[in-house]
Formats: structure tokens, sequence, C-alpha cells
């Protein structure tokens, strides 16, 4: 297999030095124009010190291989919706990924009391929505309002909770808003910044949120005039299937040290394109500016290619994004309030076939499926060599949480043979595939995404290695956003192959929504009303201890037992990462990618095109 897709590459490779032979050079278009802030600048203005002062003009384009969701920062859960919302909106607090630090953004400067719980955050007098109208503490309070709403269930709900409890909060004045987590946080100021908690517009989305249309308002088919944005961005147009472009929000409350407003970018275009062959395609021909997933078969073209295709590549190390495998464990619950019950489903019913269910819930079938997966053939294949096998969600760049010691289910096919034996599954009919003490073929489907090439290729080699200890695996690669619908609505399906963003900051407090039983990304049995096993009862309460101790080396212990009982029951399956290499055009200063997400577009603000060269 390894000889057949180094073949197709290497075809594949002279179709786009043909494209390149016919585009010369990369794009030029769209450079510098004359834009005049005519906006006096708030009372408080947020100046940041940037390696290099900009100028204003130009677009940075790059591709996603799906259309986003919703515009709607607080509903919004994957990537493709996210990658846009946490430019769109801004956020109370954030964090520059290159010196890993927090940093003021709407609130100019918080404290926190002596007791530990009590926050107090002083807002940026002057600060304004994309149509002028001010960010007051009105619209923090909001925000969390929505936020707690057991009906919308945001993603961000558990990270701004305390052993389920909700914080207090109150606004002493416009500008003030003071926040009692009941116990300490550890992770509070991780919920504030970019990808947890946006500021959203009172003013505008109060009356969606009574009347409850929340989760339908800036919907992807609303009209952009109508988007109205907290962040550095706000919605220029919309075309599914085609681009999002983003253009500047005039009312921005952030500077240069030169008292220029940012963004200096007039564009910033998301466009959309089938798979990462076709994002590949496009930026070797010169029509986007940077790739922020790369196939690593494609790595090497890129490190021979920088100098004449006027770009760097850039090594950023292991990935803190992960790839992994799980089995759909959701039962029907009882119907929270405005929910509808599931249909044709008796309270405790697996939506899966039963008799998969009982396949899947054993802990042995499981770790079976784990211990058949020659992790090494995926990195010297798949990869390419350039990736390292993991088992957390701390990877190996993640210098302060990343445990090299946890309990991992690797390549063990006897083993694996032997758990499925221990099921009753043989093989009666001499077939080489394996039939569980009913009579039935032991085979699932498994999903993942059609547009992500990578995530297929893993999933043809774990097909292959299934069959080595008799179980089939059906590959069936779906457009994304109908397997986000499958995750999380209708539960249509037997396996998942999917894999999450690094969380910013890097810390494990930002998984709330994945570790906690009634967590929206809690994958395999999500949103549970009680948790469903002692075990996830047990991550529960080490969580709740992790999140509430002021000791770093109990929160880390925590986080390490938490790991543990996810790897022990092999919840998640987890497969190897990728060594990240990012291409972006050099036209561009204060570029600055960085491993963790977004790679290349969490400083687009500060992004500028250069001048040209005499």
């Amino acid at each position: 297999m390894t000889r057949a897709l180094s073949a197709c590459n290497r075809l594949f490779v002279v179709v786009l030095l043909a494209a390149l032979a016919v585009t010369g050079c990369r794009r030029m278009a769209n450079e510098t124009v004359a834009y005049k802030d005519e906006i006096p600048p708030p009372a408080e203005p947020l100046v940041k010190q940037l390696p290099s002062v900009g100028r204003y003009g130009g677009r940075f384009v790059q591709a996603e291989t799906n259309n986003p969701r919703t515009f709607n920062a607080l509903m919004a859960n994957e990537t493709s919706s996210t990658d846009i919302t946490d430019r769109l909106f801004g956020f109370l607090v954030d964090f520059n990924l290159a010196t890993q630090q927090y940093e003021p953004g709407i609130a100019k400067s918080w404290e926190v009391g002596a007791d530990g719980v009590t926050w107090t955050f002083h807002l940026r007098k002057g600060a304004a929505f994309s149509d002028g109208h001010p960010i007051t503490a009105e619209d923090v309070l909001f925000s969390f309002e929505v936020a707690y709403d057991e009906g919308l269930h945001p993603a961000v709900q558990e990270m701004l909770q305390v052993g389920g409890k909700n914080f207090t909060l109150s606004a002493p004045d416009p500008y003030t808003v003071v926040v009692n987590t009941g116990q300490p946080h550890a992770g509070f100021l991780d919920a504030l910044c970019p990808g947890s908690l946006p500021i959203m517009p009172k003013h505008v989305l109060q009356e969606s949120y009574k009347n409850g249309t929340f989760a339908a308002a800036y919907n992807v088919s609303s009209p952009p005039e109508k988007i109205v944005t907290s962040g550095a961005w706000r919605l220029g147009q919309h075309v599914t299937n085609e681009k999002t472009v983003l253009v500047r929000n005039p009312y921005h409350y952030a500077f240069d040290q030169n008292k220029q407003r940012l963004p200096y970018l007039d564009e910033l275009v998301i466009l959309v394109v089938p798979d990462q062959d076709a994002a590949d395609l496009k930026f070797r021909a010169g029509g986007i500016d940077a790739v922020d997933d790369v196939k690593p078969e494609n790595y090497r073209w890129y490190e021979e290619n920088q100098k004449k295709g006027n770009f760097t590549l850039y090594d950023v190390g292991a990935s803190q994004a992960t790839h992994i495998l799980w089995f759909n464990l959701n039962r029907v619950q009882p119907p929270i309030a405005g929910a509808k019950p599931a249909h044709g489903k008796r309270l405790g019913e697996p939506f899966v076939d039963p008799v998969k269910y009982e396949w899947f819930s054993n802990r042995d079938f499981r770790r079976a499926i784990s211990m058949a997966i020659d992790r090494d053939a995926l990195i010297k294949g798949a990869l390419y060599g350039y990736g390292e096998k993991n088992w957390s969600q701390s990877t190996s760049t993640n210098t302060e949480w990343y445990s090299p010691d946890l309990i991992k289910h690797d390549y063990n096919p006897a083993e694996a043979k032997r758990l499925l034996a221990g099921m009753g599954f043989k093989d009666t009919n001499g077939d080489g595939m394996l039939e569980d003490a009913r009579g039935n073929s032991v085979s699932f489907m498994l999903k993942t995404n059609s547009s992500n090439a990578l995530r297929v290729s893993m999933a043809n080699f774990i097909r292959d290695d299934l069959a080595k200890v008799g179980v089939r695996m059906i590959l069936t690669p779906i457009d994304f956003n109908t397997i986000i619908a499958n995750l999380r609505n209708d539960f249509q399906y037997d396996a998942i192959l999917l894999g999450f963003q690094s969380a910013v900051p890097p810390t494990p407090f930002g998984g709330q929504n994945v570790w906690r039983s009634s967590g929206e990304s809690h994958q395999w049995f999500i949103r549970q009303q009680k948790p469903a096993t002692p075990d996830e009862a047990r991550i529960d309460r080490a969580l709740d201890e992790m999140l509430t101790s002021q000791d770093r080396q109990v929160q880390k212990a925590r986080w390490k037992d938490i790991q543990n009982t996810i790897n022990d029951q092999a919840w998640f399956i987890w497969l190897p990462i990728q060594t990240i290499k990012l291409p972006v055009s050099d036209r561009f200063g204060n570029v600055r990618p960085s491993v963790m997400a977004h790679r290349t577009l969490w400083n687009i603000d500060r992004l500028y095109v250069k001048p040209p060269q005499s």
C-alpha cells in the first residue's frame, strides 16, 4: 500500500507543477489599498506591541475542507465553525500563543480576591461591537446567562462551573463585572479565552434568546449585516461550498504601538475546498496564502520549493491536535425541557443496534480493537514517518501537562485475539472472520470525514489490521457536517474516527466538555444527566479536585488519574499524531505559526502585506 501511495503522490506532484508553470508565481493581486480609519479610538484602547508595525490593505486567503455550520459563537462546536467565530468575537481575556501568557482582551484588567473565588473584571471603556454599540457589563452577563442555559447547553458550560454549580455574577457598574466561582477554579481564566466564552451582543440577541430561537440565530443564511460581532472582524460574505469573507470591524478596540487600529488586512477569506489535496493544489498555484493541514507525504516538496515559491515551511513540532476512534455508547435519556423525545426508543435503550452495543460496552472489546492496530505501521505508512504514538490530549509538545507513562493498549494482536475469544467470539464458518456466541458477524461501520485524506488513509490501515484478528470494519467516509449531526443529534453511527483540536491555553481545564460526563463533547456518550458508569463518576470527582486545588502537583496528579481511567477503559482509542509543518506565504509580516490552534490564524489581526521590495 505504501508503494502505491507513493506512485500516486508522484503523479499528483507532476500535475501540480504543471499548474505552477501556468501561474508562474504566487498571487500578487489585492495588495494594499488606502484605508482611512475615521472612527475615534476608544477611551481605553488595547495597545499591542508588535514585532513590526504594518500597513493597511490586502487580504489573507486560507482554505477549509468543510463549511461552517453556524456563526453563533456560543453554539459552534466544530472547527469549521470555530475557526471563523473565534475571529468574529472578542473575549474577556486573550492568550498569546507566542509568549504563552494571558493578556487583556475586552477586560483591560482583573484581580482575584483574597478568598480565591471573587474575581473582578474591569471592562475597556469605549470598546464597541461592529455596529458601534458599546460593549458593557450587560453583554458579559448576557453571555454567561446563555452559556448556563440547560436547553441550549453550549459546549463552554462545564468550564463555567465547579462541582456542577454555576458561578454567581454581578455588575456594580457598566464597566465592572464581579464573578464568584463558589470554590477556587484553577481553569477560570482559560474559560474566558478565545475558543471558550465569547462576548455576545445583548441588544441584538436578547429577543431571540427570550423567544427560544437563540440556537438558530446567526445561522449561515443570516445576512452579514445582521451579524453583529465583538472581535476584530465582522462577516462580509458567506457563500456555502465556496467561501466565507471576513472584513475588519471598524470599531475594534485594539491598536498597534503607532496607534493604528487593528486589523491591518482588509479581508480574511476562507475558501471551501473538497479535501486536503485541493488545498495543497491551490497553495502551490498561488491561490491561497497558507495551508494549516498539510498531508505529510507533501512535506518534502514544500521543503524543496520554499525559495522558488516565496513561502516558508514552519516546523512547529508534534501536533497538539489528536486522532481518536470511539464507539457509540449513547443511550436514551429523559428529555430535558424543550427537547424532543427519541422517536421509537424507550428510556435506557441504546441508539446503536443492541447486539453491537453489547460488544461496544465491553471494555475487553475496546481494548482488543486498540491492540489490533499497528501504530508503527500507521506512522510509517499513513504519516510517511512524520509522526509519533500518542495516548492523550496532552501530547508531547505540551511540556507542562504531558505524561509519558500512561496506561496504553498498544499493538498486541495475540492479546487482542485472546480478549475477543474470551467474549465468546469464534470463526464458526472458516472464513477468517469472527462471529459472536449468537452467530452474528462481528462487524461495525466506521465513519470519518471524507475531506480529510489522512484520516481516510489511517482508517484503511486500521481496517486491514482489524481483519487480521477477525473483525470486519466497514469504512464509510462522509461529509464532516453529517458526522457532526450523527454525533450530536441523531446518534446514527457505530464508531467514528475524528479528533480534537488543542485547547487554548493547552491545559486540561479547557477540556471540561470532553472529560466530564455531562459534556457536549463526551463523545462516546454525550450530555449524560448522571454519570453512566462508576469510572465516569470518578472522573467527574477528579475534575472537581483538579479545578479547585491550588497545588499544581495535585492538579497534575488528578489529570494523570483521569487520563489513565479513560485509557484503562479504552473509551478513546488513541492513534498516532503528525509532526506539523505549515507553509505560509512570505508576502506577510508578523507571521508566527503555532502548534496550538488556530495554528496560522491566531494572530491574523496583526498580519500585514509587506511593501514590495525595490
